[in-house]
C-alpha cells in the first residue's frame, strides 16, 4: 500500500499487514457505494462527512468510524470527516477501547461515568477521535450532506430514514458482543475491529486524487 502520511508506529506495523485480496469480490461490491460516494465529493474538492450509524452506538459504529478517519489520513484524502451514532445511545463498550488501544492507538480516557468520552489519536500530528456514544443525530454530528453508513443490519432495518443523510449505504458487520462474557471475547473483537480496517483502507485506497 502506497500512503503519504505516518501512524503510530504499532499502528502502522498492523497497518502494512492488511491484505485486500481477503476481501470478497461480493464484500468489494458492498463497499463499492462508500467509494463512489467518497470519490464524487473529491472530484468535486468538497466536504466529505461520513457518519457510521449502529443501534446502540457502542462497538461497531465507533471501530468504523475510529479506522476510517485513520485511513483517510493515511492515504491523504482531504476534508474527510467521520462520525458515529446510533438509534439511541448506550456507552462506548470499554473492549471497543482496549482493542484499538492493543492496535497502536494512543487513547485517553477524558471523562468517566455512564457514557465515557475517550480520545483516541492515530498520529501525533492528528487531532483526536473523540468516542462517545450518542444519537445520529447528536449535535455533535453533521445535520445534512453526509453519507448514513449502517454498520449493522438491525439499525440498517429499523432506521427507515435518516434525516439529512445524503445517501444510506449499508456496510453491516457482524457484532462481537455475541462473545461478550466468554473465552473468545478478545479474539473476536480483534478480529471485528481487523476487518473494518482492512475493509475502510480499502475504501480509501481505492480513492483517486
Amino acid at each position: 500500500m502506497s500512503n503519504s502520511n505516518t501512524l503510530f508506529p504499532e499502528l502502522n506495523k498492523i497497518v502494512s499487514l492488511f491484505d485486500f485480496e481477503n476481501i470478497t469480490a461480493d464484500r468489494k461490491q458492498t463497499l463499492q457505494p462508500l467509494i463512489d460516494f467518497i470519490q464524487s465529493k473529491v472530484n468535486g474538492n468538497l466536504e466529505i462527512r461520513l457518519n457510521f450509524i449502529c443501534t446502540h452506538n457502542s462497538r461497531r459504529s465507533h471501530l468504523s468510524q475510529v479506522w476510517a478517519q485513520t485511513a483517510a489520513y493515511y492515504f491523504d484524502v482531504k476534508n474527510v470527516f467521520c462520525y458515529s451514532g446510533g438509534t439511541e445511545a448506550t456507552a462506548l463498550f470499554p473492549k471497543v477501547a482496549e482493542t484499538l488501544k492493543k492496535s497502536g492507538f494512543l487513547i485517553e480516557l477524558l471523562s468517566e461515568g455512564k457514557n465515557p468520552v475517550y480520545a483516541i489519536k492515530f498520529a501525533a500530528a492528528q487531532p483526536p477521535v473523540i468516542g462517545f456514544s450518542k444519537a445520529y443525530d447528536h449535535v455533535f454530528n453533521p445535520e445534512d450532506d453526509f453519507a448514513a453508513i449502517m454498520t449493522c443490519s438491525q439499525a440498517d432495518e429499523g432506521c427507515p430514514f435518516i434525516t439529512g443523510a445524503e445517501k444510506r449505504i449499508p456496510v453491516t458487520f457482524e457484532d462481537p458482543k455475541a462473545f461478550d462474557n466468554t473465552p473468545q471475547q478478545t479474539e473476536k473483537y480483534q478480529e471485528r475491529s481487523l476487518q473494518i480496517a482492512t475493509e475502510m483502507f480499502y475504501v480509501f485506497s481505492e480513492i483517486k486524487k
